[in-house]
């Protein structure tokens, strides 16, 4: 048997008066995973365990089946993995975006107007000049997604707001606080970057260009998702399987690092709704060819999301089915694979932030019964033969143990 997950980063969400009170999968065209829903099972599925903020990291560790409570570091230790930057033990990491606030201080995205990688790589060779030192490091990474690591006696327990999660809101609230002492130390040197930063990302010339052509600025660094590399047992030795990973995106890459996956990766594949779905789609089936399992992830509707556009993310959503989801069932045994199409958490369009419903999931297993689901959606879902699953129960149902 072989194996494909299909992740839809962000595609669940509540219904929108903007589409006639459906949800975005409600509303969205996608003959495919519909058919995909008919053939298999479906259920719920809480990716966010409970006491933990709603994100990418928590909900793929979830997916692959990875206790978070056990084994979540952080997304910036996950990046770093990808980015092939070197952690010791000690070594704190964190994702760092540039992002844009407005004149009264207010943060205006969480992307910079989603900056492109040459630009974001110059402010971060700024940052490494002006902000840097032995101890603290700048990595440039895929446009506004970029990390820094603190090399010392540093801790991970501070308190850091996603930006993401927090449009809308005055920086000056959303400072790291520490969670103790031993803190107090960090949340100072990251407070430190946040604030001049802004500083020396002001009048840099990328953002001198950027304000001549009517972008926002790249006026901030954020630093958030502080942590330590994890030691985490590779997926094939659990389960026998060995795996790749398919995204543009280093947190996902990074996951798949630590899971013992190999990264294929795309021309082409940018995290925006710009990707190159039917590269991702090509990729997929040739890696099958050599791999057990292929991990295939995209971006495009939690940016959608982020951005507040309802009409943007049934795009996406069609887009996946229709340019990725069509052709993978084109070029491949279905008598021989086992599919699974999931959200990995809720992003709100009308909040525009991530939240921790459970989303609903599908699993085609061609020695498996289906059950009377006919369409794949939050409602639909809800109804299907699995109800609702947590903890690392996913992955075995999909697995068929």
């Amino acid at each position: 048997m072989k194996y494909i997950i299909l992740i839809m980063d962000g595609a669940g969400d509540n219904p929108l008066k903007e589409l006639g009170g459906k949800t975005p999968l409600q509303a969205a065209e996608k003959e495919n995973i519909d058919t995909l829903a008919k053939k298999g099972r479906c259920g719920l599925f809480r990716t966010i365990p409970k006491n933990f903020s709603a994100g990418s990291a928590v909900a793929n560790l979830s997916i692959l089946g990875y206790d978070p409570v056990r084994y979540f570091q952080g997304r910036g230790v996950l990046e770093a993995a990808v980015m092939n930057v070197q952690l010791t033990d000690e070594d704190v990491a964190l994702r760092c975006n540039t992002i844009c606030i407005d004149s009264d201080g207010i943060i205006k995205n969480h992307s910079a107007g989603h900056i492109s990688s040459e630009e974001s790589m110059l402010l971060i060779q700024e940052a490494n000049e002006k902000l840097g030192s032995n101890e603290i490091i700048f990595y440039h990474g895929v446009s506004y997604r970029n990390l820094v690591v603190l090399r010392g006696r540093y801790s991970p327990e501070v308190i850091c707001y996603p930006p993401h999660d927090y449009i809308g809101r005055s920086y000056r609230e959303l400072l790291v606080k520490a969670k103790n002492k031993e803190a107090e130390k960090t949340a100072d040197v990251l407070n430190s970057i946040i604030i001049n930063s802004l500083r020396i990302f002001e009048n840099h010339q990328v953002n001198f260009l950027r304000a001549r052509q009517g972008k926002d600025r790249a006026n901030m660094l954020w630093p958030w998702s502080p942590g330590r590399k994890p030691a985490m047992k590779i997926f094939q030795e659990r389960f026998g399987i060995r795996g790749a990973v398919i995204s543009a995106v280093d947190l996902i890459k990074g996951l798949g690092v630590y899971s013992g996956f190999d990264v294929v990766n795309v021309q082409g594949a940018t995290g925006l709704y710009d990707t190159n779905y039917e590269g991702k789609a090509e990729g997929c089936i040739k890696a099958l060819k050599n791999y057990d399992l292929v991990y295939v992830h995209v971006e495009a509707p939690d940016e959608a999301s982020h951005e507040g556009s309802a009409s943007l993310k049934v795009r996406c959503i069609e887009d996946f089915d229709r340019r990725l989801v069509k052709k993978i069932l084109q070029g491949i045994d279905l008598h021989n694979t086992t599919i699974a199409v999931l959200p990995d958490h809720y992003t709100s369009v009308t909040t525009k932030a991530h939240s921790s419903e459970p989303v609903p999931f599908l699993i085609y297993n061609p020695l498996i019964k289906p059950d009377d689901v006919e369409k794949f959606d939050e409602d639909s879902c809800s109804k299907g033969k699995y109800g609702l699953i947590e903890d690392t129960s996913f992955i075995y149902k999909f697995l068929g143990d």
